[in-house]
């Protein structure tokens, strides 16, 4: 969803910083949610889901401001999935439960999609 800031000077230039560290942040949830599957210890599970959570979180805060609304919302509901899980019974548990990755997975796949939506704005 693109809303009145697309006009607005500058931007263009907001969005171009945003989609470059979205390329990082992309790699980073990837590997976080790889991370949290694969974690041995109930310390190493939550502690890759609780990096991913604070990264979503600036995602959400940000994408929103700057026109990419539909990326804030799935930051927004990823983050507050991995809350959920985090705040709830199974968070003393060394696993990581499937739907989590596979919101994990979801957010990386629309990151992904977001660029190639917009290489105007991407740096090579």
């Amino acid at each position: 969803m693109i809303h009145e800031t697309q006009g607005l000077p500058g931007v263009d230039r907001i969005q171009t910083r945003f989609l470059d560290m979205l390329k990082d942040r992309q790699a980073t949830i990837a590997n976080l949610a790889l991370g949290a599957w694969e974690g041995d210890t109930v310390e190493d599970i939550n502690e890759s889901l609780t990096q991913a959570r604070g990264i979503l979180h600036q995602i959400a805060a940000t994408a929103g401001s700057i026109s990419f609304d539909d990326l804030g919302a799935t930051a927004r509901a990823c983050g507050l999935k991995i809350d959920d899980h985090l705040k709830g019974p199974d968070a003393d548990l060394a696993l990581c439960p499937g739907e989590l990755v596979l919101y994990m997975d979801h957010f990386v796949q629309s990151c992904g999609a977001l660029i190639e939506q917009h290489p105007q704005l991407v740096r090579v």
